[in-house]
């Protein structure tokens, strides 16, 4: 019997590559990259080898440092090592923003056995987006979002249906997410509730004086949902 490791891989490194899209954006796909794959096994083999249902917890689409180089949504190479405890030889570099702000919130949930047990990590989009080299984000354009419209009604739908998440409520990390999250939901009927929080990239860049005052807002929103189990 497969578990949510094997379904999550298979996910990830089958999800097609959009035909077409708008001038000079482009999209990636790093988990079909040998090193990408690798730690994105031992990932979810270490936190995601069973059949639970958890809560989706929802991006934008993957950037190219973070999930792009670990497989790992949220998560740089630093904390792919110090927090989840799975030794790689990725560049450091600067810390990833919204990882930091992500892990303050799992270690005080009880860190990332205990948090990754009742919670899937993940993007609505499944792929790396560039624009002229730099990350982008497939809502940044009118043209971008009609041309990736039908795969993120497909990424969602297979998440949802194919990895046995819960169907009683989804979180939205971004509030501009979670309109196109919410218009998509009401298309699909996947959700009873779907809550918004603000992006940990926008809390850490904009409201980083509130930063405990932040995360206990996620603790609380995300540990009410555990309660509901």
């Amino acid at each position: 019997m497969t578990t949510l490791a094997d379904r999550l891989l298979h996910f990830l490194t089958t999800f097609p590559l959009p035909q077409a899209l708008p001038a000079g954006v482009e999209a990636q796909s790093p988990f079909r990259e040998a090193p990408v794959q690798e730690l994105l096994s031992r990932f979810a083999q270490k936190f995601y080898a069973d059949n639970q249902p958890r809560v989706a917890l929802l991006g934008i689409n993957p950037g190219r440092l973070g999930m792009g180089r670990t497989g790992v949504a949220f998560t740089d190479p630093a904390a792919l090592a110090g927090h989840c405890g799975i030794a790689n030889d990725l560049p450091r570099g600067r810390p990833e923003t919204s990882t930091q702000f992500v892990y303050k919130v799992i270690s005080a949930m009880g860190g990332p056995a205990e948090f990754y047990q009742h919670f899937y990590v993940s993007s609505l989009y499944p792929l790396v987006l560039l624009k002229n080299g730099l990350n982008y984000n497939y809502y940044d354009s009118p043209a971008l979002v009609k041309a990736l419209w039908p795969d993120i009604r497909l990424s969602l739908r297979q998440q949802v249906e194919d990895l046995g998440l819960r169907r009683d409520v989804a979180v939205s990390l971004g509030k501009r997410n979670g309109d196109f999250f919410k218009r998509l939901n009401a298309e699909l009927a996947l959700f009873k509730e779907v809550i918004v929080l603000d992006h940990p990239r926008y809390l850490m860049q904009y409201r980083s004086r509130d930063e405990a005052a932040n995360v206990a807002k996620y603790v609380v929103t995300l540990g009410n949902l555990i309660n509901e189990e």
